[in-house]
């Protein structure tokens, strides 16, 4: 039988029409709109797509939006500036500053000019931290995006159950694993080394629950996956004109309970969070 589908389009659009409805009723009651600016330097084609579906959602949900655009020349002292001056504003809600930045600039170092609360990618070491304590306010957008397919599973207790990350990026990876083990999921972290040792397909043979977040095409093949496992593929990349996943969907449909489709899974679901963080943020400044 095959796994069911976990609709990221549907979950999307129904937190949206609840964001729409709390948005309606701060203005009212506020006197004005939550406020989301990008920050870019250069030009990226995937920024671009990002960047567009940024705008298109924060229209269509009352959210004033603007972008700031630097030179790719740009220097790190001079991003650093455009951060500082825009954390400063009382007007600004959220903050997000588009990835990748040019490589002269150190995106690591620049996550920490951002104002904590306007963070909206929880890219801020503050904002890790309080993950770790179990008392996040705005998480990084993707990680919760997972954490919101799982709890749309009814049947779903995550208690005890065991699950698999494959990738350990700061905002995928760790931060998920974190937001796993504060539900009191047995996680174990997967990464280029796991693959490099040949034991990956030991760890993903064993998982209730597998979050793959890696950039690979077909990293995760299908007959690895356990019966009735949940899987979720955080993956997008291009091959062949065709968008697809890290996992061989085909395969692993037949083996799983529920699967994510790739375009349709994660990625809606990952836009609709930032626009949750915006609005999480809003509240926190007032």
């Amino acid at each position: 039988m095959a796994a069911k589908l976990l609709d990221g389009k549907a979950l999307a659009l129904k937190i949206k029409e609840g964001l729409l409805a709390e948005i309606n009723s701060l203005r009212d009651k506020r006197k004005n709109s939550p406020r989301l600016v990008s920050v870019q330097v250069g030009e990226n084609p995937a920024s671009e797509v990002y960047l567009k579906s940024q705008r298109k959602n924060a229209e269509a949900l009352g959210i004033d939006y603007s972008l700031e655009k630097l030179d790719a020349k740009a220097s790190q002292d001079d991003l650093i500036k455009v951060i500082d001056k825009l954390s400063r504003k009382a007007s600004v809600s959220g903050l997000i500053v588009q990835m990748p930045l040019p490589q002269h600039i150190d995106a690591k170092a620049i996550s920490r000019y951002i104002s904590p609360l306007k963070d909206v990618e929880a890219v801020h070491p503050q904002n890790m931290g309080e993950i770790v304590f179990g008392r996040a306010g705005i998480c990084p957008c993707t990680a919760a995006a997972c954490m919101e397919l799982l709890n749309s599973i009814d049947s779903l207790d995550l208690y005890g159950k065991e699950a698999v990350v494959v990738g350990h990026s700061e905002i995928v990876g760790k931060p998920l694993a974190l937001l796993l083990l504060n539900k009191f999921v047995t996680t174990t972290v997967c990464h280029i080394a796991t693959g490099e040792r040949g034991t990956l397909p030991d760890f993903v043979k064993r998982a209730e629950i597998l979050i793959v977040a890696c950039g690979k095409p077909g990293l995760i093949k299908g007959d690895w996956i356990k019966e009735g496992a949940i899987v979720i593929d955080v993956g997008i990349n291009r091959v062949d004109g065709k968008i697809v996943g890290d996992v061989e969907f085909d395969r692993a449909q037949e083996k799983a309970s529920y699967i994510t489709p790739v375009p349709g899974g994660v990625g809606p679901l990952t836009v609709a969070m930032l626009m949750k963080n915006v609005v999480e943020a809003f509240k926190l400044q007032a």
